[in-house]
This record gives C-alpha cells, sequence and structure tokens, in this order.
C-alpha cells in the first residue's frame, strides 16, 4: 500500500485547492448571480491569487455590459468640431491645437456631421500642396449611434469595423457627443493618459480642508505625497497613494475603511467597485 505522501504537498497548495474550489461551486449547478462572481473575485484577490490591477480590469469588464455610451461619452458642448468650409490650412491650426487624431466635420448646422477626418489625411494634404482639395474629399464615413447602445455591443463593433470614434445622436436626430474606443477602454484597464493629457497639478490633487484634514486623490504619486508632507513611503512598488492603502489594506477598500500608516490617518472617502478615488488624510504630529 503507497505511503500518504500529502505532507510532500507544495507549500500553498491547500490555498490554491480552496479558491479553485470555491469557483467550482460557484459555477456549478445553477447559475450564480454577478454579485456573487465579484464576491468571489475580491476572496480571490485578498488570498493573494490575483494582484488589485488584475480584480479591477475584471470587475470593469464585467460592468462594461451594463453600461451605455450616454454613460461615457465626450457630450456635445466638449467635442471638438471641425466646419467642412474651412480651408485646410485653417483645419490644419484647429488640429495642431486640439492634439486629437480624429475629428467630426460638420455642415454649416453643427448637427449636420459631414464624415470623420483623420489628422494624417489631413496632414498628407496640406503636405502635398493640393490646394484644389476640399476636405469633404478627405472624409471617411461617420458611424452614429444612439446614446442607448451598450458599451460592449460598441466595443465589438469597433473590433470588427477597425473605427476608433462613433457619433453619438440623441433622439430628433442632433449631435449628442462623441464616443472613441478609449472611452470604452478606459471602463476596464481604467485612465489612459497620452502625451496631449495634462499632468495633474499637485496642488490639485492634495488640498486642505477646513478642519485641519486633506482631501487626497488616489492618484497622487507617492513622491508628490512625501513632499507635501515630508513622509518616507516606498515608491518602488507602488506608484499612487491609493496603491499603497489598497496594497496596505488587503483588499480594494470602500468608503469609510481606515487605516493608520506611521502618523498619517488614512480614510476612505470614495471608491467604486474597480478603485480607491479620493481619501481623507489626518496627519499626526510633525514631519
Amino acid at each position: 500500500m503507497p505511503e500518504d505522501d500529502s505532507s510532500l504537498a507544495p507549500e500553498g497548495a491547500d490555498k490554491r485547492r480552496s479558491w479553485i474550489d470555491r469557483i467550482s461551486a460557484a459555477l456549478s449547478g445553477e447559475p450564480t448571480s454577478r454579485e456573487d462572481l465579484v464576491e468571489l473575485l475580491r476572496d480571490v484577490q485578498a488570498d493573494g491569487l490575483i494582484a488589485a490591477d488584475t480584480l479591477s480590469m475584471m470587475e470593469g469588464a464585467l460592468a462594461v455590459s451594463d453600461l451605455t455610451v450616454g454613460d461615457v461619452m465626450v457630450p456635445r458642448a466638449q467635442v471638438v468640431a471641425l466646419a467642412g468650409g474651412d480651408s485646410l490650412h485653417d483645419l490644419m491650426a484647429q488640429v495642431v491645437d486640439s492634439g486629437h487624431s480624429r475629428f467630426p466635420v460638420h455642415g454649416e448646422d453643427k448637427d449636420e456631421i459631414l464624415g470623420i477626418l483623420l489628422a494624417k489625411d489631413l496632414l498628407r494634404a496640406v503636405v502635398a500642396g493640393n490646394g484644389r482639395l476640399g476636405v469633404r474629399e478627405l472624409l471617411r464615413p461617420a458611424v452614429l449611434i444612439p446614446e442607448s447602445k451598450r458599451l460592449n455591443v460598441l466595443l465589438r463593433e469597433f473590433r470588427q469595423s477597425r473605427n476608433h470614434m462613433a457619433i453619438v445622436i440623441d433622439e430628433y436626430g442632433g449631435l449628442a457627443g462623441l464616443v472613441t474606443i478609449e472611452d470604452v477602454l478606459e471602463q476596464i484597464v481604467g485612465e489612459i493618459d497620452d502625451e496631449h493629457d495634462e499632468a495633474d497639478d499637485a496642488a490639485t490633487l492634495i488640498a486642505a480642508q477646513a478642519d485641519g484634514q486633506y482631501a487626497v486623490d488616489a492618484l497622487t504619486p507617492i513622491s508628490d505625497f512625501n513632499e507635501r508632507f515630508g513622509a518616507d513611503f516606498d515608491d518602488d512598488e507602488y506608484d499612487t497613494i491609493g496603491g499603497l492603502v489598497t496594497a496596505a489594506i488587503g483588499h480594494l477598500p470602500e468608503a469609510g475603511e481606515e487605516l493608520t500608516l506611521g502618523r498619517f490617518s488614512f480614510r476612505v472617502a470614495r471608491a467604486d467597485a474597480r478603485r480607491l478615488h479620493a481619501l481623507h488624510v489626518s496627519v499626526h504630529g510633525e514631519a
């Protein structure tokens, strides 16, 4: 009869079996609710088997099917649209100022969307020096969608059509806004900054309150936090104060949870199912 070699099981095997058993139980038999699945994933993350960022992306992917275009679109007032009657050189100046790569082009009526202009198409035309070309000859077809379209459906259509932008129309057929593939992906992976996005000023990330506490954006770099408060938190493993606090708490925190690290007391002011957004910080003693 073979010897029982259970003592030779690698360290952590019991923990792996534990969460695998829970997943198997959750997926067997009757379908479980999304809330049960999210709770299970949070347990797995708390056990250290997946990273907090991975959990955030998984929750974001689950949440996308509940969101509509109207939840994430750039509203009409913030849309950078170009007039179809402007010269190519005038349009080039507007493109350079905006820093965007795709633009809706309208007729005399701003609700009359003629098409989408890609900055690279405009640049080619200007460099070629073909003054006879009008902007309408450079336009690509605009994809028109309603505000009610589900984000998961839109993401699939973006992938299939290779379009990166869609024009959102309201119930009257007018321009309501626009949405890009980046807007959809940010719901899954979080904010995507590029070289044209303005960096947050440290002064706006950390604000003194009348009660002596500080309102701190969770995306505040640890180096900025250290400089402001004379702290010495390590930023080798985490970049932001929100990442540091989340790791110290051991799970994705909820509003109202508190933590003390050295002379700093942190209270979660705002958080959602994907990440921590804001903290209230009390400083005890002098630096």
